[in-house]
């Protein structure tokens, strides 16, 4: 069932007076967790037309918790699902401080390591957690605990197994001292008068106990809207003072908690990666083969571009590409760091990815102002040089086409700009910054020509909205997921032109708006008659949406055609898989006469 509109209503809150009458026949409903999902109400209604009120009321319900497992990718290039499963077995019974936390389950059973039974998947791990448990909080509403108060994102990578991290805390209850026992609990965004969305709170707030008098609000700051958001009792590892002085560090060690599953931060590093399921399954959906050359187009932070290199054994090329220089790097150093070769990366707005011949000569680009390449591959990073990876056997063109020209360094008597000596300036007096102090470069490219892949990966950056544990989800509106469904079609646009005739594009979302899935499906297919959806192994996740919606305001969105539904993989996170929520279409490329 969904909850009663003024729950999700943009324009009123659940008065204070009636939650505190709720708590005062039930303790325990405040010191638990049961957080409500809020929508905007026309994306609700968009939601509930495509799924269903009871369908989509459990998915809400589903976001807000975490998977009750973690899914660990091997990579077998340097090691094998036994004997990282044998490694687990060790750290997870390991009681010293750094070893891993043991997980149990509700019966007191140590929380069972096994390899994924999917056929193909036998490279994968799963590590069982347990939730949500039931803490006890202290004696009741007539003697609260101490409480610290953490931001919403802070919380769902605590509800991931991440510690309470001294800049996620917003707020303390008065008197906290180093050691003491705290609940931590959760500022979820609440609407404003001019229908924003804020926590409107000051940092270093004082939280009170059990208000009384009128004015709650003022005097008692966000009472009422963290009941029901409780996620765990834990030991303050600093004082109240120390959590709004310092800038780093562990604020409280949560070591009781809602949903426990285990941390993977520095364990096992270069052998495993933590991913979720359905993207393991989009880089099976791709098919790689050795020593073919394949385009992942939006590629940060790099689990799927690694997914894909192992299941090539290291053997073919894979360009890594992404706008952002500093995102380009972390593939370069997750590259690195599994011992991958066949893997290079550049800088590059997957909407500018195709160069076509007409702008071959004007392909030139400054890197640094270094003689840098468009590509740059892992091996390089320790090297520091950005030299040009060219692919024998390709055409002039082509390597024009890629390649960065550099702009010449000022010689004797040339003028060097006002912009570059105000630059050099600020590096003396502030020093080097992230990019030149981890010793990193980027190759920018100017694109590739068409038909220049054998298969293309296009994970597309979208609404986001399958990723769980979700707190909040009230900022997207129906126009803004419209947006991110245009947005999407102008990169798989570029995505098509890239992908030789035969070969095989896969776009894939990690979201449960059909604007962005099925909705882009059905323009693809029937924009480019040349494409065609095949079928995708492993199959694991469910149908997409048939039909097409009506909005309000005239706008018709068509999703897919009878028959096509089971040519995609949907993965519903309320479905008994427990994955996030996430999309996967794969396409054929055909004659594109």
């Amino acid at each position: 069932m969904l909850k009663p509109s003024f729950l999700t209503s943009h324009d009123h809150l659940l008065p204070c007076f009636f939650a505190l009458s709720l708590m005062e026949m039930n303790p325990s409903s405040r010191y638990s967790y049961d957080p409500v999902l809020r929508w905007d109400p026309e994306v609700e209604d968009y939601f509930i037309k495509a799924y269903g009120p009871d369908h989509f009321a459990r998915i809400s319900k589903a976001l807000t918790r975490p998977s009750s497992y973690s899914c660990i990718r091997v990579n077998t290039v340097q090691t094998t699902s036994d004997a990282v499963i044998e490694k687990l077995t060790k750290i997870l019974n390991d009681d010293s401080e750094d070893g891993l936390k043991l997980v149990l389950q509700p019966d007191g059973s140590s929380s069972p390591i096994s390899k994924c039974q999917i056929p193909g998947l036998e490279y994968v791990v799963f590590v069982n957690g347990s939730g949500p448990h039931r803490i006890e909080y202290g004696s009741g509403l007539d003697n609260p605990p101490k409480e610290v108060l953490v931001s919403r994102k802070c919380a769902e990578a605590v509800l991931r197994g991440a510690q309470v991290y001294v800049p996620g805390v917003l707020a303390c209850t008065a008197h906290v001292e180093k050691g003491d026992a705290v609940a931590v609990c959760v500022a979820v965004e609440q609407p404003g008068d001019e229908g924003d969305w804020s926590v409107n709170m000051t940092r270093g707030t004082t939280l009170q106990g059990l208000p009384s008098g009128k004015n709650h609000s003022s005097s008692y700051p966000f009472y009422c809207e963290r009941s029901g958001l409780y996620i765990g009792m834990g030991t303050a590892m600093l004082s109240r003072a120390g959590m709004f002085r310092v800038s780093h560090g562990v604020a409280v060690d949560l070591n009781n908690r809602v949903f426990r599953l285990p941390s993977f931060h520095n364990v096992l590093e270069g052998e495993i990666f933590l991913q979720n399921l359905p993207s393991i399954v989009a880089a099976h959906a791709l098919d790689p083969q050795k020593g073919e050359r394949i385009l992942d187009m939006c590629a940060a932070p790099g689990g799927k571009t690694t997914a894909i290199a192992i299941l090539m054994n290291d053997e073919g090329e894979i360009v890594a590409a992404d706008r952002s220089h500093n995102k380009v790097l972390d593939v370069q150093r997750l590259s690195a760091e599994m011992g991958l070769t066949c893997i290079t990366t550049c800088k590059l707005d997957a909407l500018k990815s195709v160069c076509l011949p007409s702008t071959v000569s004007d392909s030139t680009a400054s890197v640094n102002g270094d003689n840098s390449g468009s590509v740059t591959s892992h091996s390089e990073l320790s090297s520091n040089e950005g030299i040009s990876s060219d692919a024998s056997g390709r055409s002039e063109a082509e390597k024009s086409c890629e390649e960065n020209a550099s702009t010449e360094q000022p010689k004797g008597g040339d003028k060097v700009s006002q912009s570059e000596i105000r630059k050099s300036k600020g590096m003396l007096k502030n020093g080097r910054g992230r990019t030149q102090s981890q010793g990193g470069r980027a190759g920018k490219s100017q694109g590739f020509p068409p038909n220049s892949f054998d298969r293309v990966l296009l994970d597309a950056p979208c609404s986001a909205l399958g990723l769980r544990p979700r707190l909040f989800a009230g900022l997207e509106t129906v126009i803004s997921l419209r947006n991110h469904g245009r947005y999407q079609r102008k990169m798989f646009d570029q995505a098509v032109q890239l992908v030789r005739v035969g070969g095989v594009l896969v776009y894939s979302t990690c979201t449960i708006n059909p604007s962005e899935n099925e909705a882009v499906v059905r323009y693809a297919l029937d924009k480019y008659k040349f494409l065609s959806l095949a079928p995708q192994h492993p199959r694991i996740g469910g149908p997409g949406l048939v039909g097409r919606c009506e909005f309000p305001d005239g706008y018709v969105e068509e999703w897919l055609k009878p028959g096509e539904e089971e040519m995609v993989q949907k993965f519903d996170p309320s479905s008994e898989l427990d994955t996030i929520g996430f999309f996967i279409a794969k396409f054929s490329v055909g004659p594109k006469d």
